[in-house]
């Protein structure tokens, strides 16, 4: 066994209801959790020591939703929507097919790089889709590259009928012979219920196989109009709907009355000129919200969490505290995980110290890398 103390702590976040935020605080890592939390006065003694000079540490970010095996680039697609071209489902076809072409180390090497820059950044915790593929093949490899590399992976054959196939006959491959290959590699599966992809009746059916076979429910939904997507997550216990740009009164209130989480992707709607979904709408009606970074090539390509918390202040009405708890503890909720988002004990030891004294410089200075150094389950990345 072995420990250490992190000491000079400014502001420790810990998303614990009964610690809260501390100041001048410390914490004990012990076999990659945390093993004790509080003030710095009383902190145990411990094989090593840290000071962190009073810096603010919180927990690792809790990236819920991206789409990182993926080939090819679509700058193009960006330059002509910000010139006016409106976002469709469409674009998900260019890198359908520059993905199918890569080689399975491409894609791989590529993961690993998007992981890694986003782990720079203090995200310790990534959820990650399939989607890419569309074939049996593509998706199953999809999937083990995926299961090899992040701690998530969802399912999303349902991302969008391939150019050239009869819609009924890829909906029985996506919830058949697809299905069955790729269960064993996730933990999720997730549909794209949007026009342009996937109707109501038809992602019921996907998302009905897939709880058949044991897997989680996720939900693409609400992003380019209200629909039926929120009601079909909460109808269907799903873990979260993500996108929610586009929410009726009776989305909101289904939303408040239910587990499932809304999962909002800010530099999504930025990127693709949508309204940015109501995050104060739902908090205050009770609601559990994450934030995420929708990290793909064609409609949210960054990896920055900070950028979507201080979005979420600045644009969103999010107060900074709820922001980061957004990015971390709601996170870590849309994924059913109690180990991260939050730093009591018995978490997973992952830590991201601020250089800066406190949270409120995620948002005060928005844009600046402040990322001090990272841990993950205890071991230090940068």
């Amino acid at each position: 066994m072995s420990s250490a103390v992190v000491t000079g702590i400014g502001e420790l976040t810990t998303n614990d209801p009964e610690l809260g935020r501390l100041a001048d605080a410390a914490l004990v890592v012990e076999d990659g959790v945390v093993a004790w939390v509080g003030p710095a006065s009383s902190a145990p003694a411990a094989d090593g020591a840290v000071d962190v000079g009073g810096r603010a540490v919180l927990p690792g970010w809790v990236d819920s939703h991206t789409h990182l095996v993926f080939a090819g680039d679509r700058t193009a697609e960006f330059e002509a929507r910000v010139a006016g071209r409106p976002y469709t489902a469409g674009g998900i076809a260019v890198t359908v097919s520059a993905t199918r072409a890569a080689s399975d180390e491409e894609l791989a090497a590529n993961l690993r790089r998007h992981v890694a820059e986003a782990a720079a950044q203090g995200t310790t915790t990534v959820e990650t889709k399939t989607g890419y593929g569309l074939t049996v093949a593509d998706e199953v490899r999809s999937a083990r590259i995926a299961a090899a590399e992040v701690d998530e992976v969802t399912f999303l054959g349902a991302h969008l009928v391939p150019p050239g196939a009869d819609a009924a006959g890829y909906l029985d491959l996506v919830t058949g012979e697809m299905l069955d290959a790729v269960a064993p590699h996730v933990r999720w599966a997730d549909v794209f219920c949007e026009v342009g992809a996937f109707d109501e009746d038809q992602s019921r059916t996907v998302l009905r196989a897939a709880a058949a076979r044991g897997l989680g429910l996720r939900v693409h939904g609400n992003q380019l109009g209200e629909g039926p997507g929120v009601r079909l997550a909460v109808e269907l216990g799903a873990a979260s709907v993500d996108h929610c740009a586009h929410l009726s009164a009776a989305d909101v209130d289904a939303l408040a009355g239910s587990s499932t989480v809304a999962t909002l992707l800010p530099a999504c709607d930025l990127s693709t000129r949508q309204p940015l979904a109501p995050a104060r709408r739902l908090l205050d009606a009770g609601a559990t919200v994450a934030l995420a970074s929708n990290c793909n090539p064609g409609s949210s390509y960054t990896s920055s969490m900070a950028f979507c918390v201080a979005t979420a202040v600045l644009q969103m009405g999010l107060t900074v505290r709820e922001a980061v708890a957004a990015a971390t503890l709601g996170g870590a909720r849309a994924l059913r995980r109690d180990d991260v988002g939050h730093l009591g004990v018995g978490a997973r030891a992952d830590l991201h110290v601020l250089d800066a004294p406190s949270a409120t410089h995620l948002a005060y200075r928005p844009g600046v890398p402040l990322t001090w150094a990272v841990w993950r389950a205890g071991v230090r990345l940068r």
